[in-house]
């Protein structure tokens, strides 16, 4: 190894926080292993993050990323698929992955005692698959009727018509899946072609956490990825910068409910304002408390279902607002959703719903961490966007950090943005004019910040 970064403090009066803290080793390839110490598990979370996804495709890759993922199981040189699963399975551990738009995991949960067997399963479906032309047929049937379950489905209708009506054109705006065009014409050819260019040290990150030993993992890595390439990765995981567009899209299909959703431009998580969005989605529309909440289901009965998230990516973010309605109701909705929006931009919010905003992302932050699967995915993700584990202390000061005027000045900021993305779904051929109604609503709000009323008591 040419490079080794210990955020762990060797002393033995510290062994408790470096534990918590973590530690990272570089190998001289420029794979990166990260690990976390739980003394008080008997198990361990680990895997490998490849810093490519879905936003790595061109238009004809589309969905490769993912296929990726499920032809990995499908047998290497060593294994067999069947192998591959009652290996993992006779020690009692589990195997899976999961595409992102930024990333793509391969992961097991397993006993202290099989994290070797485990890291050297993943190795060797990664580094040593076999595609064949029989498993890939047999594997684009199954995507393809995965694709199908989606169209069943107004959720997943509406949000990726929102991703592509938020960036349209480009690869963050197409579905991770692909489409059946793309999957029916993927070759073995295709799928090497894709790993050989995107899957080598620079993009890797091999992450641990539970009952592990940092310098175990890192021998075990180094002894099954040290043999990779080691030029720099990032040189072909390129990307074209987030162009957000918005606009309104639609489906005539209709569905017992419509479907309303709304998107707004925010920042990404490199941003110093990515926790403000953060709060803010907590408060306008993150659980029971929120104000969407409670205006729109609990005091007026508009809804059964209505929330609001905040996702990031490295350049950009996007908040969304997702209600689920009867087709009468979905006008007097959009109305009150829009009310909403003017008053948590016009006044400063009450300091008891921001603090209860807090409270509730500190908590899923802190209670993230009790789970070793939840904790590897964070430090593994944090080591690819930020080449280090970012604490808990510091996350959690970093949401108190947000105050009442950054929550408004970002509610502003967003409502100034033009023009939002209205998505709906469920109404059949009325559909494509209540998302125009939608998006006129939001765009005949003020373009210059509200003036200052007094707040709005809590609820």
């Amino acid at each position: 190894m040419t490079e080794a970064i210990r955020t762990m403090n060797k002393s033995a009066g510290h062994t408790a926080l470096s534990q918590v803290a973590g530690a990272i080793t570089t190998l001289a390839n420029g794979v990166r292993v990260v690990t976390q110490h739980m003394p008080q598990v008997e198990t361990a979370s680990l895997g490998v993050w490849v810093d490519v996804g879905a936003r790595h495709e061109t238009a004809a890759e589309n969905g490769i990323s993912h296929f990726l993922e499920h032809m990995a199981f499908k047998g290497t040189t060593r294994r067999s698929a069947r192998a591959i699963a009652e290996e993992i399975e006779q020690v009692g551990g589990e195997l899976n992955a999961a595409t992102g738009l930024e990333s793509t995991a391969y992961f097991a949960r397993v006993l202290k005692a099989d994290v070797g067997l485990a890291l050297d399963i993943i190795a060797d479906i990664l580094l040593e698959p076999k595609y064949t032309a029989d498993e890939l047929e047999r594997e684009r049937d199954v995507i393809l009727q995965e694709i199908a379950a989606t169209r069943d489905s107004p959720d997943e209708i509406a949000y990726d018509l929102l991703a592509d009506v938020a960036f349209p054109g480009q690869s963050i705006g197409r579905a991770i899946l692909g489409t059946a065009d793309t999957v029916a014409n993927f070759s073995v050819a295709d799928l090497r072609g894709f790993l050989g260019s995107h899957y080598h040290a620079g993009n890797l990150v091999v992450a641990a956490v539970g009952h592990v030993d940092h310098a175990a993992v890192v021998r075990h890595a180094e002894a099954l990825f040290g043999g990779l390439s080691p030029r720099d990765g990032k040189a072909g995981a390129r990307f074209a910068p987030a162009t957000y567009i918005g606009g309104t899209r639609h489906s005539t299909k209709t569905f017992e409910q419509s479907h309303l959703l709304m998107g707004f431009e925010g920042p990404g998580y490199r941003d110093p304002s990515f926790f403000t969005a953060q709060v803010f989605s907590g408060l306008f529309g993150g659980g029971m408390s929120s104000r969407l909440f409670q205006e729109v289901r609990e005091h007026r009965g508009l809804c059964y279902s209505i929330y609001s998230s905040f996702w990031g990516l490295g350049d950009t973010g996007m908040l969304n607002i997702h209600a689920a309605t009867g087709h009468a109701m979905l006008p007097g909705l959009i109305d009150v959703v829009r009310a909403e929006c003017e008053r948590v931009a016009g006044s400063l919010p009450d300091a008891r719903e921001v603090d209860r905003a807090k409270a509730q992302l500190k908590a899923g932050l802190l209670m993230s961490l009790e789970s070793s699967g939840s904790r590897v995915e964070q430090v593994a993700r944090q080591v690819l966007v930020h080449n280090r584990v970012i604490g808990a202390d510091e996350l959690v000061a970093r949401v108190d950090a947000v105050s009442a005027a950054d929550i408004r000045a970002f509610a502003e900021q967003m409502l100034a943005a033009k023009p939002a993305s209205a998505v709906v779904v469920g109404t059949g051929r009325k559909s494509v004019a209540m998302a125009q109604r939608a998006a006129a609503a939001f765009a005949a709000m003020p373009s210059q910040p509200i003036a200052a009323t007094a707040a709005r008591p809590a609820a």
